[in-house]
């Protein structure tokens, strides 16, 4: 028999990712950075740069996903946390879907995190015992087998709010430190009443993938090589430290860093670490999956 071919969009609030499969086959996989998160978290409405950046991407999605032989309103595609927060989200995801074709669903932060968790496991992994964290532009998501949340500290927001000096000054890291702290108590008691004895934190999206990069010292994107890397609790202070330092010119030539991705990589590394020492987790696995995986394995009971 043979299998369909399938395509999901993940549109956050930092980066656009596509995936097309057949069956466990990726035929393509592919993320850019359009941060259509721009400043929503000051203004409550979807920036006219970001709006623009964010259709071009489509509009090449949309072509990807034909020469695929697929029809761009097959496509499953989601929006996340700055969906949730612009008002006029659902003008512009309209306007998308007349253009491409492509029709956005926004999820619920329940949704994203269950999705996200579905979505995040590798071969062999046991998903009983997995917690997984999902670091986006907006939100972080942290769930495991019997639930989780969705918090509003991502990449693009903290440092938005926070981090906005080249380089951050010590007062910024400061008090982005302890703002990132004060949402990640919230989940104290929820970690306490995990039945794991010994969870496998398991991380995925930009911010994670970006981190394994760094510390391979590699520039070059390998799936292979980034799924189940670890990073221990240490190491992700140590990169905390050895990105607060350094301008976002001088991250940019960092082995690993996706240029566009350098002005925030410090507030996500800082959530990173931050998540690892609030909730007792002594070190990290990195996946590369994650959303655009779980909402095609559970797309009848998100779109139901």
């Amino acid at each position: 028999m043979s299998q369909t071919t399938e395509a999901s969009i993940d549109l956050g609030t930092n980066t656009c990712l596509l995936l097309v499969k057949r069956g466990e086959q990726v035929l393509h996989d592919e993320s850019s950075v359009v941060r259509l998160g721009q400043e929503v978290d000051r203004t409550g409405v979807l920036h006219p740069d970001a709006m623009k950046r964010a259709r071009e991407c489509l509009i090449k999605y949309a072509d990807t996903v034909r020469k695929h032989g697929m029809d761009p309103k097959d496509v499953f595609a989601v929006g996340t946390a700055q969906a949730r927060d612009a008002k006029n989200a659902k003008e512009f995801f309209d306007s998308i879907q007349k253009e491409t074709g492509i029709k956005f669903q926004v999820l619920t932060g329940d949704q994203e995190a269950r999705a996200t968790f579905v979505g995040a496991a590798l071969a062999k992994m046991d998903p009983a015992q997995m917690v997984v964290m999902d670091i986006g532009g907006g939100s972080t998501e942290l769930v495991s087998d019997t639930g989780g949340t969705s918090l509003n500290i991502g990449a693009v927001r903290m440092t938005e709010r926070f981090l906005k000096s080249d380089p951050v000054t010590d007062e910024e890291f400061w008090k982005c430190e302890a703002a990132i702290d004060e949402e990640l108590k919230i989940l104290r008691t929820w970690r306490d009443a995990l039945k794991i004895k010994d969870p496998q934190l398991v991380t995925v999206a930009g911010t994670a993938v970006t981190l394994a990069m760094i510390q391979m010292g590699t520039g070059e994107f390998n799936r292979d090589q980034i799924d189940g890397q670890v990073i221990a609790r240490g190491d992700a202070h140590r990169l905390v430290e050895d990105l607060k330092w350094r301008n976002v010119r001088e991250r940019e030539q960092m082995a690993g860093m996706e240029p566009k991705r350098a002005d925030v990589i410090l507030a996500g590394a800082m959530i990173y670490w931050r998540a690892m020492e609030v909730l007792d987790f002594p070190k990290a696995v990195v996946s590369t999956r994650g959303l655009r995986y779980g909402i095609l394995r559970i797309r009848s009971q998100l779109q139901g």
